[in-house]
């Protein structure tokens, strides 16, 4: 069906199955490959050697319209299983109607900081945190689109995993 996206209608958070409230914003995490610079004899310059399926440090921020329970447990000094769900509304172009898919992003992170934001007069908080990032899979629909997970030497992008052959030459 040729869908086009119009809007993200709604999302939740949820700790270990658990449903969240509070949370006005998500930022996911950048997924950047590491990179090694290579130079010197026999090349003219520098190159950017992409370091096959080695993904760097990664992480998510989550804001917070007040200073919630939900955002003091997530400042606990332990891993969290978070998976953010979201609502995503499309316009389907042949038979011109509405469509509402589902999009799912999981986590296993651990908290870096939390700022518990501001204090006026008929004003939000504008609480926030921001946590480590040490599992990463992204779901459209029920399709898995990546898994990462560094400890494991996954990094898995639309069904292909390329550390695969990392994993082999190490014997895992």
């Amino acid at each position: 069906m040729p869908k086009q996206p119009e809007a993200h209608v709604a999302f939740e958070v949820y700790e270990n199955s658990i449903n969240f409230l509070g949370i006005s914003q998500a930022n996911l995490p950048n997924i950047n490959f590491i990179v090694q610079q290579i130079n010197g004899a026999g090349i003219n310059g520098n190159v950017d050697a992409v370091l096959h399926g080695m993904i760097d440090a990664m992480e998510l921020g989550l804001n917070f319209r007040s200073i919630t329970d939900a955002a003091v447990t997530l400042l606990e000094p332990r891993k969290h299983n978070i998976d953010l769900r979201l609502a995503e509304q499309y316009w389907d172009t042949v038979n011109s109607q509405r469509y509402i898919g589902a999009d799912k992003f999981v986590f296993v992170l651990v908290p870096k900081n939390y700022q518990p934001g501001n204090i006026a007069t008929a004003s939000l908080a504008d609480a926030s945190g921001t946590y480590s990032v040490y599992y990463y899979a992204g779901y459209k629909n029920g399709v898995q689109m990546w898994e990462i997970d560094p400890f494991n030497y996954i990094c898995k992008i639309r069904g292909v995993d390329y550390m695969a052959e990392i994993r082999r030459a190490l014997g895992k």
